[in-house]
């Protein structure tokens, strides 16, 4: 792969790193034209680069994650490997945890049921629902909170469901706007192209 294939997208006015110079800086759109995104930022810049490929059909792009400098020489030298790419219903896409916590409402639990797969993962009141992807198959796994946000008992699958009184959804740190009465996670049909 050339230098001219790999484009390097930085967030938040972050600078390039020294081991990325002489590759190509590019803006959010451009990253559907480049075989290898360099994503320079938090795990949610990087969720929502890969969000813009799931939607533009272009998941063979292979796409490297830098949160500090020494992981630089890897994103550009590294190799591809297919892992499993956990989006949720409205087509977003999650690559650290995601969360379904209380409303913003003076509630301090979220009632209703949550499963993983055929696993009941919790009925009735929970403090909140921690949802990790995972670099194997089955994709994810998610665990109940206890009431100091520490999970209790992993469950592995391929989708986590939630059906709830209301919800608060935070995926990668970005809180949704509003709350919800359903959300699901899930491992999408086709993986994503992580540099390591």
């Amino acid at each position: 792969m050339t230098a001219a294939d790999v484009g390097v997208l930085l967030s938040d006015g972050r600078r390039m790193p020294r081991a990325l110079r002489g590759l190509n800086k590019i803006t959010a759109d451009a990253v559907t034209d480049c075989r290898r995104v360099v994503v320079v930022g938090s795990p949610a810049d990087l969720a929502a680069v890969l969000t813009r490929l799931l939607r533009a059909d272009r998941l063979n792009v292979e796409v490297a994650h830098v949160r500090w400098p020494w992981h630089a020489r890897r994103a550009r030298s590294g190799t591809a490997a297919r892992i499993p790419l956990i989006r949720d219903e409205t087509g977003q896409v999650i690559t650290k945890a995601a969360y379904w916590l209380p409303p913003d409402d003076g509630t301090t639990t979220i009632r209703g049921e949550a499963t993983v797969d055929d696993v009941l993962l919790f009925s009735g009141d929970i403090a909140g629902v921690r949802i990790e992807p995972i670099a194997t198959m089955p994709g994810l796994r998610a665990a109940a909170l206890s009431s100091r946000m520490r999970p209790k008992r992993w469950v592995a699958g391929r989708a986590a469901q939630l059906g709830a009184q209301a919800a608060l959804v935070v995926r990668d740190g970005v809180r949704a706007q509003r709350p919800v009465r359903r959300s699901a996670f899930y491992r999408h049909t086709q993986g994503w192209l992580q540099v390591r």
